[in-house]
């Protein structure tokens, strides 16, 4: 009966992991789910079949920047959580672009918690001691590892993209309203997340939708930059649990315990694509091809979950190996959903570059 009785804001629940988060909660809790989502070009309500005519289910296109906009929906649905999974994520768009990373990720994040506040302050008794707001962060604040160690909650923040600082602006702003007006929050900082619904744009959906087309398959530099790979599904069920069992003012760390060079990826999928999608023209290694790294690219990254698996229990249910065979295997099924995005004129090509 978990969240039964429960109403809760999921911002960005259009987007890759919003969505993973709004399937989780109708699927697997009694929460009544509210997404809040602006339907940018990334979003795709398409990523949640059977939401809609779901007595839980409620869906408001709405900026997370638009104050007035939130306060209308805070009064009409009197939530008792906020999971603010709204930004911009993609490190490559920010460097081309960085203007809508500081907008969204920051000013965005200050106004959903000026509005929760608000909202927060309006309640007495057992509501104001349930309320809780969750905000959603990347390991990629911490900036760049060696070649040992692993990211944990202490680590300090150090980011070197746009995307990064932008993330971990939005980060600082969660824990000062926290220390200065007590509002309940919890912060999550997860690893690289991959599986089905993920947009074209990234390294995993981008590599699998041109390995099936026989396109080149683009890594950067020598493809020797290591990322921690987490089921974006595991993910989901760590932020309910987070959600559920966190402690205010807590900060958690989400992480797969997959470290896998982007070469190692890249060459994974197309193995399994020769045994799921076998092309006549040969391996899908051949087409691998060696391009100008992206300007300040971390070298690796690597997340250390230990807190949220002996404090709240949590566990990743897949490993990359059953993690990627799983999300391969749904992008050959599910080609109508991600056909429909190419389509309406999304081009599956580099972007961030710029000097």
């Amino acid at each position: 009966m978990r969240f039964k009785g429960s109403t809760i804001f999921v911002t960005g629940g259009a987007g890759f992991i919003g969505s993973a988060v709004v399937r989780h909660l109708l699927r697997d809790t009694h929460a009544r789910v509210v997404n809040i989502d602006k339907l940018t070009y990334a979003a795709n309500l398409d990523s949640l079949p059977g939401a809609q005519g779901n007595p839980h289910y409620a869906f408001e296109q709405q900026c997370i920047c638009d104050g007035a906009g939130l306060r209308q929906l805070f009064e009409k649905y009197q939530p008792d959580a906020v999971m603010n999974l709204a930004a911009e994520s993609h490190v490559d768009r920010s460097i081309d672009g960085p203007g809508e990373f500081i907008q969204t990720n920051i000013v965005g994040t200050f106004t959903m918690l000026q509005e929760a506040l608000r909202h927060w302050r309006s309640l007495t008794g057992e509501r104001r001691e349930r309320f809780r707001f969750l905000h959603i962060s990347t390991d990629e604040v911490f900036g760049s590892l060696g070649t040992d160690g692993l990211f944990t909650e202490t680590s300090p923040y150090a980011p070197n993209s746009p995307y990064s600082a932008s993330k971990a602006s939005s980060d600082h702003l969660v824990r000062a309203w926290r220390e200065t007006y007590e509002l309940p929050t919890l912060v999550t900082n997860c690893s690289n997340n991959y599986g089905p619904y993920h947009f074209p744009e990234k390294l995993i959906p981008h590599m699998i939708i041109k390995g099936l087309s026989g396109e080149k398959l683009p890594v950067y530099g020598d493809g020797s930059n290591i990322r921690d790979w987490l089921f974006v599904e595991d993910h989901a069920k760590a932020l309910s649990l987070v959600l559920e069992r966190g402690q205010p003012g807590q900060t958690y760390n989400v992480g797969g315990r997959n470290e896998r060079t982007n070469l190692h990826v890249v060459e994974t999928i197309c193995d399994l694509l020769d045994d799921l999608a076998p092309s006549e023209a040969g391996p899908h290694r051949r087409l691998i091809s060696f391009v100008t790294d992206r300007p300040g690219h971390d070298h690796r990254y690597a997340i250390d979950a230990t807190k949220l698996e002996t404090e709240l229990g949590w566990r990743a249910e897949e490993n990359f190996e059953t993690g990627i065979e799983k999300t391969v295997r749904w992008y050959l099924e599910q080609k109508p959903w991600w056909q429909a995005i190419l389509e309406r004129g999304y081009q599956v090509k580099r972007v961030g570059l710029s000097k």
